[in-house]
């Protein structure tokens, strides 16, 4: 029975977890800080929250991108293109015709990459540009667009004939004729060159046109791109016909030169025909077998060996067989001939025209909805770009991690802006007036956590700094005090700060009931305690010009203890930035409350202040960000809201 007992896992857990309690304390435990230690991940929720910190920024980039598209396509000059299609008949030999496909693809691609780069080639640009006269043509002219001082001339003359602003504006648009460069201006001012008319000419030809093949297929697109729509079809068409006609006129010189060859060298065949012919009449005339040396050379050519050899004798067959050969080369050469001569008329191009431009009816140039696109994405980019660098030089507080991993505290609260009330911190009587609000969730919060504060003590005394004024720490000490007074807690405020909005008389407006508790002498700092009727809590000004100034060490030590009736004892104490003489008073109070303003307190400044209170043996209890436009705790807040399942 025992056995089975110790065998059991429950039994074996149970012994595990006695002898980890019974172990001496020497293990160290990892603080806290450390498991918040820099990360390279970044998670969704950062992304999130980037992108509503810089929301408007980006937005504003946007915007730009799309200003600077509009401004780009209103200022351009419209683009027509124009195309037109032309099919290559293929030429492969014969002995080609029964190879492998491979082999025909490979002489098709060369063949039809030649049709290319003839179409693009300068004959081509010169004969379309001599038949239409592009050199005269004011229409014809360069694609790259305008220059951006005619961009601004065309923005302002738009905005003027708009809004009909002739009158008023005519010195303006006077100033914009004589300053900005016109294009057509310099060109009168600088006179070209034929020759440079030319190549300018042809250098707009190419820029404009565009031949491109039609998939793997024999077919060719021309187009052709101009700021006249019915210009851009005639040069698409010109291009076409300027190309068919090239080919016709090379095929028919290669003919002509091919005619030309054939017919010398038929004379020459027929003069050598006509001597071995006679050579052999005059040797079957003589019947002799032999010849002399002298008349044994037909055309040129040595029937007889060199002196000092042997001479060979002539027969009459030989001379016939020369006949003859000459006889047939002759034949020849008149049959190639007169086939040439009979197909030269019937000589065709190898390409034709398979559709023609037209002239188009919209522009092609620029693209609207494109540019549109770009310009948004573009400033999207540079917003995001610029989002990040600021992000990157920003040193303020912004997210709880940010306190959490540079300061080693804990961030106890973020407060939300409150529209329209005193800059967005909200009213004194905040919590009163919406007890419901997220402000006042989270200064609950806050006032659970200062219950944790000299846990040993039924008193709490509760120190509330910042780093500079109007972070919203008077805001904060007059809603937490409200808060403790309502929940029935006898509650003093103790305003150290005379710069403020306790101080300045904002509490005592018409607004709040205040009750004059005066029943002792002046001097009797104890005796000037007020009541605040609308918030239910007592309240205490600092004298800074009389003995008892509150600042002193000595003097809050005193007072703090004839206090003692109170629970909860707020010490509105100084910013930082009028001096470290206001954290001498932290010692002798049971946690400091740091205020920080989200997005606006430096992250060096805070770390100042925080650290002084360090140096001091004060116990800090947190950082309660203000103004936060992105609360990260409001998820878990919406959850604890929400009714069980």
């Amino acid at each position: 029975m025992l056995l089975d007992r110790c065998s059991s896992p429950l039994f074996l857990l149970q012994i595990w977890i006695e002898a980890m309690l019974d172990r001496p304390a020497a293990i160290v435990h990892k603080p806290w800080l450390g498991a918040d230690a820099p990360q390279d991940f970044i998670s969704l929720a950062d992304v999130v929250s980037f992108a509503r910190q810089y929301l408007f920024s980006i937005l504003a980039f946007v915007v730009a991108g799309i200003v600077c598209a509009t401004f780009y396509f209103a200022t351009s000059d419209p683009i027509y293109s124009a195309r037109t299609q032309i099919l290559i008949e293929p030429k492969i030999p014969r002995n080609l015709q029964q190879q492998p496909a491979e082999v025909n693809l490979s002489l098709d691609t060369a063949q039809v990459e030649s049709q290319l780069a003839v179409l693009r080639s300068q004959k081509i640009a010169m004969m379309v540009i001599d038949d239409l006269g592009l050199m005269d043509n004011p229409t014809f002219g360069d694609l790259d667009g305008p220059t951006i001082g005619e961009r601004f001339r065309r923005a302002w003359m738009g905005i003027v004939d708009a809004g009909g602003f002739h009158a008023g504006n005519a010195a303006l648009t006077d100033f914009f004729h004589r300053v900005l460069p016109w294009p057509d201006r310099m060109e009168a001012n600088s006179p070209q060159l034929e020759s440079e008319r030319r190549r300018h000419a042809v250098e707009m030809f190419s820029d404009g046109l565009d031949v491109q093949r039609v998939g793997v297929s024999y077919a060719m697109d021309i187009t052709f791109q101009s700021q006249d729509p019915a210009l851009a079809a005639r040069i698409a068409n010109a291009t076409a016909e300027a190309f068919v006609r090239e080919q016709v006129q090379t095929t028919t010189a290669t003919a002509s030169e091919g005619i030309a060859w054939l017919e010398r060298r038929m004379r020459e065949v027929g003069d050598q025909m006509n001597r071995a012919t006679r050579v052999a009449q005059e040797f079957r005339a003589k019947h002799d077998y032999s010849i002399g040396q002298d008349e044994t050379s037909v055309a040129g050519q040595d029937l007889a060996h060199s002196e000092g050899k042997p001479t060979h004798q002539i027969t009459l067959e030989q001379l016939e067989v020369t006949a003859d050969t000459y006889r047939k080369m002759y034949e020849s050469l008149l049959a190639a001939y007169t086939n040439s001569v009979d197909q030269q008329p019937y000589l065709i191009a190898d390409a034709r025209v398979i559709t023609s431009a037209t002239s188009p009816k919209k522009a092609s140039r620029p693209r609207k909805t494109l540019i549109l696109a770009f310009g948004a994405l573009a400033g999207m980019v540079a917003g995001i770009g610029f989002a990040v660098a600021r992000r990157g030089l920003d040193r303020n507080v912004r997210t709880p991690r940010q306190i959490r991993r540079e300061l080693g505290l804990a961030c106890i609260g973020e407060l939300p802006p409150v529209s329209f009330r005193r800059g967005g911190f909200g009213r004194l009587d905040e919590v009163l007036r919406n007890p419901d609000s997220s402000f006042s969730g989270s200064l609950r919060s806050v006032k659970a956590i200062m219950g944790l504060a000299g846990a040993n003590s039924s008193r709490r005394r509760i120190g509330i700094t910042s780093v500079s004024p109007g972070d919203g720490k008077s805001t904060i000490v007059s809603n937490l005090a409200a808060l403790c007074g309502g929940a029935g807690t006898a509650t003093l405020v103790i305003d150290a700060d005379d710069k403020s909005a306790l101080a300045n008389e904002r509490l005592f407006s018409s607004d709040f009931n205040v009750i004059d508790r005066d029943s002792g002498s002046p001097k009797d700092i104890g005796k000037q305690i007020r009541f605040i009727e609308k918030t239910s809590f007592y309240y205490l000004k600092n004298d800074s010009s009389s003995s008892a100034n509150l600042l002193v060490p000595d003097n809050m030590e005193k007072l703090l203890g004839e206090v003692g009736s109170y629970s909860i004892v707020i010490v509105e104490l100084p910013p930082f930035s009028s001096g470290a003489e206001g954290l001498a008073l932290c010692p002798l109070l049971d946690g400091v409350i740091v205020v920080a303003q989200w997005g606006v307190t430096s992250l060096d400044q805070l770390e100042d202040l925080t650290q002084t209170l360090k140096n001091t043996n004060s116990s800090v209890l947190g950082v309660l960000m203000t103004r936060v436009r992105t609360v990260s705790a409001r998820r878990y807040r919406k959850r604890a809201g929400q009714a069980p399942r």
